[in-house]
């Protein structure tokens, strides 16, 4: 039987009601939200559907307890940074009075949220860069099109392009402007978008996303801070139709981050530098939004990176590890979301895990040929093929199961990213 999983979301808003399963589905995929934000989710077999309203109710509070905490509340719910001790209380007894102060915390949330956005007038170009995905591109310029605000400008960038399937596409959206990069990567399209926005924001979504209708509206909120230089977003299931893009969501978990905000700075930096700084956690570059000051500032995407070149993916990471180690920040902000149409066949799935880890390692060795950050190092040779020695021992107890097999995968790419080391690969970026 083929493996499928209803994704549903839930308006907390609205009173809760009961839950049943759509006939061939394995469960269904639940996102919990409050005011258009959303606060947590979780899997519900299709043998435990349907779910009464009260049983249900109770799973939604332990499942946004902690981001609605995080919003209520300025201390004991901060998520804490990979690699860092979670933070402390600095005053517990107080923390404790807040706490019992609150009465009806979730009917109060909303209020919460609009005293900790604010209001911005920072003007934002929206980018979309593509290669030949003439229905994806259609599909996500009707979401940015259609949101409440849609940025001050919106352009599309189409990479390498083979035919004018993408510019015919752009011809259908009034106002949405086209870019052609010859330059074959993603990363040169990324450049090509930071060379054009006239705006003081430039805000990436793939072309295999949906933006919320929000998204552009809570990006300018999110860089009131000078220092904050990138921010990333929530990146939710759009469909959980396929095995594949189960095994993606659900064991490889490589875009979801969670729901509380997270503020990646020079103490996250300088506190997990000698391992390796874990930049790959700040979110994706799927849904990104970067100060145009970082551009004029010549931050650039290393166009050896990315999709459509020698090292397949990381040049989001990577970019983002360059601006920590200047001493700017990044930040996760969830509120800010997407939903994602991940690749559909197991093929298609290897594939894109050997891309990311050939892209992991290839970024891993950039940054130490520029920085001398040994943590780099560290990771490639020492934590690396300890956590893929790890995975093999557990596969071989288990009989290999086919999420362990596509992990495995990335052991491969692993290897394909060494060759950036090789005398002749890493020459200076485009």
């Amino acid at each position: 039987m083929r493996e499928r999983w209803k994704v549903v979301a839930i308006n907390l808003d609205e009173p809760v009601t009961e839950l049943i399963c759509e006939p061939g589905y394995s469960g269904v995929r639940v996102v919990f939200l409050r005011s258009g934000v959303a606060l947590g989710h979780c899997i519900i077999s299709a043998a435990e559907l349907p779910l009464a309203p009260a049983h249900l109710a109770a799973i939604a509070a332990n499942a946004v307890a902690e981001a609605s905490g995080a919003y209520l509340l300025h201390e004991g719910f901060r998520a804490a940074l990979p690699g860092l001790r979670v933070p402390g209380l600095e005053d517990p007894e107080r923390a404790v009075a807040v706490l019992c102060q609150l009465d009806s915390p979730i009917a109060t949330l909303p209020q919460y949220m609009r005293d900790t956005d604010g209001e911005s007038s920072m003007s934002v170009t929206v980018a979309v860069c593509t290669h030949e995905r003439p229905a994806e591109l259609a599909r996500c310029l009707e979401s940015i099109v259609g949101s409440q605000d849609r940025g001050d400008e919106i352009i599309v960038v189409d990479n390498a392009p083979a035919s004018s399937t993408t510019r015919d596409v752009v011809a259908r959206f009034e106002g949405v402007r086209y870019i052609c990069e010859p330059r074959k990567g993603l990363s040169a399209a990324r450049n090509a978008a930071l060379a054009a926005a006239a705006c003081d924001i430039v805000a990436f979504a793939d072309d295999d996303v949906i933006v919320h209708p929000e998204w552009v509206r809570r990006i300018r909120r999110s860089f009131a801070d000078p220092t904050v230089m990138v921010v990333t977003g929530l990146v939710l299931p759009a469909e959980l139709e396929t095995q594949a893009q189960k095994i993606f969501e659900q064991d490889l978990q490589f875009f979801h981050q969670g729901y509380r905000r997270r503020r990646f700075d020079s103490d996250f930096f300088r506190g997990t530098r000698r391992k390796g700084v874990p930049v790959w956690l700040i979110g994706a570059g799927a849904n990104m939004a970067i100060r145009h000051a970082a551009y004029r500032l010549g931050y650039e995407f290393d166009t050896r990176l990315g999709p459509g070149v020698f090292g397949g993916c990381g040049e989001d990471s990577q970019y983002w590890y360059r601006l920590l180690h200047d001493g700017w920040t990044c930040l996760y902000e969830p509120s800010i979301c997407v939903s994602h149409y991940h690749r559909k066949t197991l093929p298609s799935l290897r594939r894109l895990v050997y891309e990311y880890m050939k892209g992991h390692v290839a970024a891993l060795i950039l940054q130490f040929q520029k920085t001398r950050d040994v943590g780099n190092i560290r990771r490639l040779l020492i934590r690396l093929p300890a956590e893929y020695l790890i995975l093999l021992l557990r596969s071989a107890a288990t009989g290999f199961s086919l999420e362990y097999r596509i992990q495995l995968r990335g052991a491969l790419g692993c290897l394909a990213g060494l060759r950036l080391a090789l005398p002749g690969k890493g020459r200076p970026a485009c």
